[in-house]
C-alpha cells in the first residue's frame, strides 16, 4: 500500500505553524523577542537585526537568519520561525534587496553594509497600522 508521505507530513506540521508571525522577507530589519531560561527564571530578549537569508519555506520547519553589529562584532542567530519559544517577531524596517540570500554582508562594513529602503512595503505597513487603530477608536 503506498501513502502519500507529503501529505503525512503536513497534516502533522499544520497545527505547529503559528498565524500570528507577521509577513517579512531577506533585507528587513526585524526585532525577535526570544524568551531565554536562566534557572528557574524567564525572560524575554530582543535580538534586532538584518534578515540575512530564509531557509525551508514556508512550512513548520522553516528558519530565518538574523545579523546585528554588536560592539563592532557581526553576531548571527538562526531562529525557528514557528518556534514556541518566540513571544514576538516585529518589522522595523523593510529592505529593498534583489538576491534571497545576503551572505555578502558579512564582508561589508559601515556603511557599506547598508540596504536601501522599500518605500512602498513601509507606506503599506504604516497605512495598515494607521487603519487598525482607527477601527480600535471608533469600537
Amino acid at each position: 500500500m503506498k501513502y502519500n508521505k507529503g501529505a503525512i507530513l503536513r497534516s502533522i506540521e499544520q497545527p505547529l505553524i503559528r498565524d500570528d508571525i507577521p509577513q517579512f522577507d531577506t533585507g528587513d530589519t526585524i526585532r525577535v523577542d526570544y524568551k531565554v531560561v536562566e534557572g528557574s527564571r524567564t525572560r524575554v530578549q530582543a535580538f534586532e537585526g538584518v534578515v540575512i537569508a530564509r531557509k525551508n519555506g514556508k512550512g513548520s520547519r522553516s528558519t530565518v537568519i538574523v545579523r546585528k553589529v554588536s560592539f563592532g562584532e557581526g553576531v548571527e542567530r538562526v531562529f525557528p520561525v514557528n518556534s514556541p519559544l518566540i513571544s514576538a517577531i516585529t518589522v522595523v524596517r523593510r529592505g529593498r534587496t534583489r538576491r534571497s540570500k545576503l551572505y555578502y554582508l558579512r564582508d561589508l562594513r559601515g556603511k557599506a553594509a547598508r540596504l536601501r529602503t522599500d518605500i512602498g512595503r513601509q507606506e503599506e505597513d504604516r497605512a495598515a497600522a494607521r487603519a487598525s487603530r482607527e477601527g480600535s477608536k471608533t469600537e
